[in-house]
Formats: C-alpha cells, structure tokens, sequence
C-alpha cells in the first residue's frame, strides 16, 4: 500500500503579524516545516510552533531560506556558496536548539521558495545548501523535487522526494511560477483529486494535459494558502479512504 508524509510551512509570522493557523494546520500533519527567522518566523513563533508540534507527534524540519523577509524568501538571491552554507547551517542551528528545549528536535531539512526552486536546478547552490545539512547532522533527510539536481550533489545524504497539493506542474515536472495565472490551486475538489493520484499512481496532469509521473515520498499544502487547514483535513481524509498509509519520512 502506498505510505505518504502530509507536510506543511508553519510558522510564518513575524512579531504581531500572522499568516495561517498553525494549530489547526498541526492537527491535520505527519510533518511540519518551521520557518527559521530568515524569511518569515521569530524565536517566539519557533519555539511555539515546536512546542505544538512535540506536543501532538508531528515531526519538525527546518524550513531554511534565503535571508529575505521583505520577501517571504520568494525572490531569487544569488548568494556566495560559502555564505549560503553558513547562513543555513546558522537556521539549522537555531531552530533544532529550540526544537530540542522544548522535548522535540529537527529531523529533516526543507529549503523554502526561491531556494526550494533555485537548487533544483543550480548544482553550486545545490551543494551549499548539501554541505550546511552535512556539517549539521549528515542524517537529515533533504526535501526536494523529485527531479532536483540535489538528488545528484547529495554525496551519501538522503533525499526525499515530495510533491505539491495546491500548485500546477509543467510538463517538465516543475512548478509552474507563481507569476503565472493558475500556479496556486485553491478549489478543494481539485486538490484532493490531485493527491490522491500523486499518492496512489504517482502521476500529476501538469498544465497543458501531459501526465506527468512524479513519485514522492510527502506531499506539501501550503501554510499560507487560503482555507490551508481546511485544505489538509481533507487531503488527509482522502488519502485514508483512498488506503494510503500516513507516516512521516523522518
């Protein structure tokens, strides 16, 4: 029977701004990726986040970004590999030693928007980000796309393979970018639909009608789009009736 991880971006405040229910989007996950200060989250979302998490047995991961607030992390950077590697290693760090005061601690890495999409296809970039994982905790698991040229910089780490509840695909197995019309799914029906075909026959229908197979491990609701807790209470129900084991990967 097909296993599958429900991940979701939590954490993705900063001071008295909110953005999405974490609590609620807890009750609903296997996985949860912490924002870690530099593109949204601040030490007391993090610790409360993780605090949430222990509490409820969802696994944490690190969602590290480029240091972008103004930004949500969502606009390309380029970045000295030496620089990038020591500011994930830095969100790494940050956020397992609060994972940790709290009872819990970070199982898995996630690079967060521009960085997700940059290192899947820039190797340089890609083993930046390889090296701060490794220098960190070289048993953390790595998220990315399955066609991430991660998979071939990764030297021993494990990567993991995901795919994307509430975003269209092009026929290459990418995302399509969010300037695009359409990029962002929003009706609920659609998403399940979707999921329960990425799950069960490791397929999505990208944009233009090709199928495209995509063989994942977890799949990602996004935190901050709208109805998001709503959005994964379904998919989780779904996935059930539809026989698919719901386990983290980490």
């Amino acid at each position: 029977m097909p296993v599958i991880d429900i991940n979701a971006d939590l954490g993705e405040g900063f001071g008295i701004w909110e953005l999405g229910d974490d609590l609620a989007l807890l009750d609903g996950l296997t996985s949860a990726n912490v924002a870690c200060g530099f593109h949204a989250g601040d030490p007391l979302i993090m610790r409360r986040v993780c605090a949430a998490a222990v509490e409820r047995g969802v696994t944490i991961g690190a969602q590290v970004s480029y240091r972008d607030l103004a930004g949500f992390g969502r606009r390309d950077m380029d970045v000295a590999a030496p620089e990038l590697t020591a500011e994930i290693l830095y969100q790494l760090a940050a956020l397992d030693g609060i994972a940790r005061s709290e009872g819990g601690r970070v199982a898995y890495v996630k690079p967060h928007g521009a960085l997700y999409n940059r290192i899947a296809r820039d190797p340089v970039q890609a083993r930046a980000v390889v090296d701060a994982v490794r220098a960190y905790d070289p048993s953390l698991p790595l998220l990315t796309l399955p066609g991430s040229v991660v998979h071939d910089v990764a030297d021993g780490l494990t990567v993991v393979a995901e795919c994307f509840a509430d975003r269209a695909y092009t026929a290459a197995g990418t995302l399509l970018s969010r300037k695009e019309p359409g990029a962002v799914i929003l009706d609920e029906a659609a998403v399940v639909e979707r999921v329960v075909k990425m799950a069960v026959d490791g397929t999505v229908v990208a944009v233009d009608g090709a199928e495209v197979a995509l063989k994942a491990r977890s799949v990602c609701v996004h935190g901050d789009t709208p109805g998001a807790a709503a959005l994964v209470r379904a998919v989780r129900a779904a996935l059930i009736e539809a026989g698919v084991t719901l386990e983290p990967f980490a």
